[in-house]
Formats: structure tokens, sequence, C-alpha cells
């Protein structure tokens, strides 16, 4: 058996999906069936259990996973510990973000960390912000980008990026001639909101406030989404600046400021405090903060 072999096995039971596996280890679904069923040969056991249209772990699986999860932390280990003896950056990270972090916040960070450390392997898995937090916890991401405020005294903090809720609307919309809207100007119009998270909480609340009910037109998981079903005018919605820059400037989407209830939307890179920091995760610190051109701030995180 090799380490991709086991690194599919892992990301298969962690997925519960032979499918989710292929699209995250950007394989074929038939080579990840093939790795897994090479692997029970070698093993002389069956792994996992695909009956039932569903995909769960054997008794053998249950044994071999901790064996497979302890090798591969020892390779990652061995790596980043030849590469400090090194002094030279190697070795992976994993970043956990959610969609609209990923699409339009990242990528300039990552292509510029890739052009000065091309020998550090970079992860990036797409979760929301409850998930995000869970797996910088147990380890099976090394920072999550979220938005703040982050209440875990377990995490440090590090503030990277500024941003504001703005309403979104076509470019024909009423509201898209304004300099900027309350929310009660904003409240008038059907509204495409985000399904959960610290965007819909926050509006919730200032609605509750406002002593406003708005109209929910749609609730939606992805910001993506959103913004396409805006922009074929279902209603208007609410969205970070930096999400829809090259909307705006592509006159897809017109975007406004919100005049009586600014939100802001600060996003930090956060991590275990009790973490040993490879060469390669604070390079990755040091290239983020940079990139993004905030001041470093270190924020205390509150029990």
């Amino acid at each position: 058996m090799d380490f991709d072999q086991l690194e599919t096995f892992l990301e298969v039971a962690r997925l519960a999906s032979f499918s989710r596996a292929a699209e995250k280890r950007f394989r074929t679904q038939p080579a990840i069936s093939s790795q897994i069923r090479a692997l029970e040969e070698e093993i002389g056991a069956k792994l996992l259990d695909r009956s039932g249209g569903k995909v769960s772990l054997t008794a053998a699986g249950k044994l071999f996973l901790r064996y497979a999860e302890d090798a591969v932390s020892a390779r990652k280990a061995v790596i980043a510990a030849i590469a400090e003896s090194e002094r030279v950056p190697r070795g992976e990270i994993i970043v956990g973000a959610n969609e609209g972090t990923c699409l339009h916040i990242l990528p300039e960070v990552f292509a510029e960390f890739k052009k000065r450390y091309p020998d550090v392997a970079v992860n990036i898995r797409r979760a929301d912000y409850a998930k995000i937090l869970e797996s910088v916890i147990d380890n099976s991401v090394d920072f999550g980008v979220v938005s703040l405020p982050v209440n875990d005294n377990r995490l440090t903090v590090v503030l990277i990026h500024r941003d504001e809720l703005v309403i979104i609307a076509p470019p024909q919309h009423p509201l898209a001639r304004m300099k900027s809207a309350n929310l009660a100007e904003a409240a008038r119009f059907p509204l495409v909101l985000p399904k959960a998270g610290h965007t819909r909480d926050a509006l919730e609340e200032l609605f509750h406030l406002h002593k406003l009910k708005p109209r929910v037109a749609m609730e939606l998981d992805s910001s993506e989404l959103l913004k396409r079903f805006v922009a074929a005018d279902v209603g208007v919605g609410f969205i970070a600046r930096s999400n829809v820059l090259e909307d705006v400037a592509a006159k897809v989407l017109a975007a406004v400021p919100l005049a009586d209830a600014p939100i802001r939307r600060d996003l930090a890179l956060v991590f275990r405090k009790d973490k040993a920091l490879s060469r390669a995760a604070l390079a990755f610190i040091d290239t983020t903060v940079k990139r993004k051109n905030v001041d470093a701030i270190r924020q205390p995180s509150q029990a």
C-alpha cells in the first residue's frame, strides 16, 4: 500500500461517499474504487460496506482507520520535521473556508504563497462557519478563515480582511439608483437571504431592532446562487462588498451601502493556540496578513 491509497481511504471514510471523495481527490470515481479495492485485497479484508446505497466502515475498516490516520499524520510530521531542519518551508497546509471566501478572498493569497513557497502543498476544504471551527479544533485543518467574532479561548485569531455588508439588486432595480438605502427601504422588496450563518443572524437581529417584517422570497446556502437569483430579479439581497466587486464592474448587479444599519463582516485566520506551527504555517500567516494589507491584530478570544 502507499500513502495515496491511505489518503483516498481516509477521504472516502470521512465523506461516506466515493463520488464526493473523487471530487476532493480530483480523480474519477472508478479510480477511487480501484484504489480501495487494491487496498482491501492487500489487507485481506473488506474495509467499506457499500450495501444499501450507503458507504460505511466495516469492523475491519474501523480498526484500519486508526492506523491509516496515524500513518498519514506520521508522514506529515516527518516531512515537517525535515523541513524545519533544512529551514525551508515544505510539507502541506490545509485551510477551511466558506464558498465566498474561497472564491473572492483567498485566491490572491494562495497565488502569492505558491509563488514564494512552491514546495508547500495547499489544500482547501470548503465548509460553513461551525464546521470550519470544528475542523480547526479537531486538527483536521491547520487554519480556518471565518467571520468575526470568534468566541473560543482555544483559538488564536488574526484579523486579515475588513469588509461590510451591502444591499445588492439588479441594475434596473429602484434601489440601484440610490447612493445608499436604509434597512426599511430594502425590506419593502422581496428578499433573497442566506439560509443560515453570521450574515443571516445579523440581519434577523436588525430586522427585529427596526421592527421590520421582511418578505423572504428565497433562502439559499450558497453566496454565488444568492447573487444569481438577485440578478434574475427574484428579490434584493445582502452580501459582503468584496463578493460582488466583479459583478458590479460587469454591471450584472448594483451594490448599495446600508445607510442606517452598517454591518461589518471582518474575516480572521484562526488556529489552535496549542498548535506547534511549522515554518510553512508561519509563512502562510505572514503571507496572508501582508497580502490582505491589514495590520495583524491578535485578538484575545472570549470564553
